[in-house]
């Protein structure tokens, strides 16, 4: 049974966007005061809890383009967030490393992540913070190939933490 509704603006994909749209504008506002944009924390993320380290790898689980990775990874590594290693076995391949400033900041940012998120969840019982995210992981396994960006994405941050 399809919830419908006939203002479009509160259909589940006007209010997907819209609150990603707004959890993005309040971390970038208040992830200025470190320097890091939300691509940039998504990153680090992936480097820190997720184990990864290739370049090429990055870019698929951001699912975007490996140009535009080695742009954000340019931009992060002159600010001193990452570094960029050869791989010993493959020259072709660039192994990403979190420099220790990132490692220094982590655990702040992402206290501040947090402290987002419990903005977003105000005036939400815990029965109903659990519900819409184990709502929205559904929906996102639901719709994605085993091998997507959802599903990736909570096996590498599971393992790496």
């Amino acid at each position: 049974m399809a919830l419908m509704n006939d203002d479009l603006r509160n259909s589940l994909g006007f209010l997907l966007h819209n609150a990603a749209r707004q959890l993005r504008k309040r971390f970038e506002a208040r992830g200025a005061e470190y320097g890091l944009s939300s691509a940039q924390w998504r990153v680090l993320v992936f480097l820190i809890k997720g184990n990864i380290s290739a370049q090429a790898r990055l870019a698929e689980l951001l699912e975007i383009e490996p140009i535009s990775v080695s742009r954000l990874i340019d931009r992060m590594e002159e600010a001193g967030w990452v570094e960029r290693h050869p791989d010993p076995a493959d020259r072709r391949v660039r192994l990403l490393q979190p420099t220790a400033k990132a490692r220094a900041v982590f655990d702040e940012v992402r206290t501040m992540a947090a402290d987002v998120y419990d903005q977003a969840f105000a005036g939400m019982t815990e029965e109903q913070r659990t519900a819409l995210i184990a709502g929205l992981q559904t929906i996102c396994d639901n719709l994605s190939d085993d091998e997507t960006v959802c599903n990736r994405m909570k096996k590498d941050t599971d393992s790496g933490s």
